[in-house]
């Protein structure tokens, strides 16, 4: 019997709470597939009503106890006509959806699980090629649920326990033997699973045993060469969705490591491309730079070419003056510097020579050098200005 469908609003509301909870009893899930695993519940119990989404505390094999979403509930099996109530959890593990999620059956008390079974264990973990071959993102449980129904019809997993019928009573004396019928539990009661195929005690179970015993040595050879026919075709599209899925992971792989390596070429270019434009500019700018100078040089060349004619004996103290403050204190600088630079030299000569204690020599070359050092900052300044005045009289000149 199929429970009544659950209220679909109240169970978006249970899947929103559940999945947006915090704390210890929140899911393990990520927060990234929260949105897809809400959604493939949700189809589910559209599709098979009987399932019902929960939360329940998951034991693994290591003794770890994770609070997990699972689907609880009854899927359809048809079997000889008649459409049978599977009961089954469907764990959504901490992986879930990029990995299968963990499917049992689970027979209540008057049920067995059949041994051995092709897709079930004895401990009810269900084994079938669609968990094995799980792709996400295009595995869901709708196709699942789908895929179990169907191997379930062919072989199914589960059988109702049989109890021992009391033997019939005796007819009563004078009655023909012939008019009493004793009741059977097949008739008498509705069986909601296949029969058993392992029997059961009494008399009328031996009956039952033996007919059920019959009826299997007169199975049609063909159907069970179809059968066998059937399970391994699925072996072999089995063992092809494999490879093929193995080939199609490596030419992912391919491909991927080949964006990589492309995506790593055009960072290069890119990186190449903007260092060329910066040389460039940088180019221009020392271009600008040269171009001020020539022109500099240019008209100081045409002021003074004709102030050398009548002169006979040049001073070199005299031959060169400053115009004004900024070149006299250019100057200044550029030759203290120089100066105390032949001074450290000639200290140096002197104390390898032998000629100056190692003490001394120390203490004058570090009093030269923070002088020079002095020196050397302020004609830097000077230089800033004076390429500032330079710019400022050649756009004047521009402009004009």
């Amino acid at each position: 019997m199929v429970p009544s469908p659950s209220n679909p609003q109240k169970i978006q509301q249970f899947l929103s709470s559940a999945l947006s909870q915090r704390g210890p009893s929140s899911v393990p899930y990520e927060e990234s597939a929260k949105w897809l695993i809400r959604q493939h519940l949700l189809n589910l119990i559209s599709s098979y009503p009987s399932l019902e989404p929960k939360t329940a505390s998951f034991m693994h094999n290591d003794g770890r106890s994770v609070n997990l979403l699972q689907a609880d509930g009854t899927i359809p099996m048809p079997f000889h006509g008649v459409t049978y109530n599977i009961p089954v959890i469907i764990w959504l593990l901490e992986s879930y959806p990029r990995h299968p999620p963990c499917v049992y059956v689970n027979p209540t008390a008057d049920m067995i699980i059949k041994r051995p079974h092709a897709h079930v264990t004895p401990s009810g973990l269900v084994s079938h090629p669609y968990l094995q071959n799980w792709i996400h993102p295009s595995s869901n449980l709708v196709d699942l649920v789908s895929d179990l129904s169907a191997a379930f019809a062919r072989d199914p997993p589960l059988y109702s326990r049989r109890r021992p019928q009391p033997p019939p009573p005796s007819p009563p004396t004078g009655y023909d033997a012939s008019l009493t019928r004793p009741t059977s539990a097949d008739q008498s009661l509705p069986r909601p699973f296949p029969p058993s195929p392992y029997g059961g005690g009494g008399g009328g179970g031996r009956v039952q045993v033996q007919h059920v015993h019959h009826q299997q040595q007169s199975d049609d050879a063909a159907e069970v060469f179809k059968r066998n026919a059937i399970n391994k075709m699925v072996e072999m599209v089995h063992s092809d969705l494999v490879s093929m899925r193995r080939a199609r992971e490596a030419e992912a792989e391919a491909l991927l490591s080949l964006q990589s390596g492309l995506k790593r070429r055009d960072e290069e270019v890119n990186r190449g491309l903007k260092e060329m434009v910066d040389e460039k500019e940088t180019l221009e700018q020392q271009l600008q730079v040269i171009s001020m100078n020539t022109d500099i040089l240019d008209s100081w060349v045409r002021e003074n070419q004709g102030k050398t004619k009548n002169v006979v004996d040049i001073d070199v103290d005299t031959a060169f003056e400053v115009g004004d403050t900024l070149s006299k204190q250019m100057l200044d600088c550029t030759a203290s510097d120089l100066a105390i630079e032949d001074t450290i030299y000639s200290l140096d000569k002197s104390f390898q020579d032998g000629g100056l204690p190692f003490d001394q020599y120390l203490r004058n070359v570090r009093l030269l050098s923070r002088e020079q050092f002095f020196h050397r900052a302020t004609g830097s300044k000077i230089r800033a200005a004076q390429m500032e005045a330079h710019v400022a009289a050649i756009a004047g000149r521009l402009h004009s």
